[in-house]
């Protein structure tokens, strides 16, 4: 029985990619936060050998990077490089959960070939993040495989998070009051990227990159519209016209190299995953 051991295992991905594994049969070591540090080698020194790392574990939210971002690239970049040694020393492979690194393109859908342009002090750290595992791969030989996802969403993402906000505006029954209407994303949801993670986990040795989305886009405004019908509402929507520091106007992911390398395809629209918030509520 293969062993996968997972950092990030309580958050929002861990929680629903647990289950999945072990429908595969596989044995899981859980790493959260009472683990202790990602970023400090001795947290990785008490983890038993496993075939299999996937590297959840790091910090997220994109306006509290502007605020402290000497703390993400410290915990993002440093507990990679921590994933990267505990896998060279027990010939694990890694599985690795990047971001959104491609910054405003002209060119939609977005090939994982684009060039890299960190937008923010997260992106930042996910983009050294990625750059030391290619030279892992690349010196080190160890097998790493980077999921570079769009904007994920389902059940149990923090309020912080688009999605959540407006559902919870429109389960209070008021208005919807957002910053921006135009904005348009690529929303992949999660048990999407589950799936992702799942097919990723048992590729064969090497390097590869792949984009996970839904390769289409919504603007803020359109998911506002699906939302409501979801729940029924028709509430006043009210845009403050206020547009986010370097904010990306639209986001595509190709996903044909995911569909051609791992066998792997989005089984969710923006609506039936929106559905299926609401049937977890």
């Amino acid at each position: 029985m293969s062993r996968v051991l997972v950092t990030g295992a309580t958050g929002f991905i861990g929680r629903h990619l647990l289950p999945r594994l072990r429908s595969d049969g596989l044995a899981i070591v859980e790493a959260a936060g009472a683990s202790g540090d990602t970023a400090a080698e001795a947290t990785w020194r008490r983890f038993p050998a496993t075939d299999v790392v996937v590297h959840l574990a790091g910090k997220t939210y994109v306006p509290e990077s502007w605020e402290v971002p000497g703390s993400f690239v410290r915990t993002n970049l440093l507990g990679s490089i921590e994933a990267l040694e505990y896998c060279r020393a027990h010939g694990a492979r890694l599985v690795y959960l990047s971001s959104y690194l491609y910054g405003d393109v002209d060119r939609q859908p977005i090939p994982e070939s684009t060039t890299l342009a960190a937008k923010n002090p997260y992106a930042l750290s996910k983009k050294l993040a990625e750059e030391t595992c290619e030279f892992y791969a690349a010196r080190f030989g160890v097998p790493v495989t980077i999921l570079r996802p769009f904007n994920i969403y389902g059940p149990g993402q923090s309020d912080t998070f688009l999605i959540p906000t407006i559902v919870n505006q429109v389960k209070a029954g008021r208005e919807i009051r957002v910053k921006d209407l135009e904005p348009r994303r690529d929303y992949v949801y999660v048990a999407d990227v589950v799936e992702a993670i799942a097919k990723a986990s048992g590729r064969p040795n090497g390097f590869g990159v792949f984009n996970v989305g839904s390769g289409t886009s919504h603007s803020v405004a359109e998911l506002i519209r699906i939302i409501q019908d979801v729940w029924g509402t028709d509430l006043p929507v009210r845009s403050d016209g206020v547009r986010r520091k370097d904010e990306i106007m639209d986001t595509v992911a190709d996903i044909t190299r995911a569909h051609e390398h791992l066998q792997w395809s989005p089984r969710f629209t923006l609506r039936q995953g929106l559905e299926a918030i609401r049937g977890a509520q």
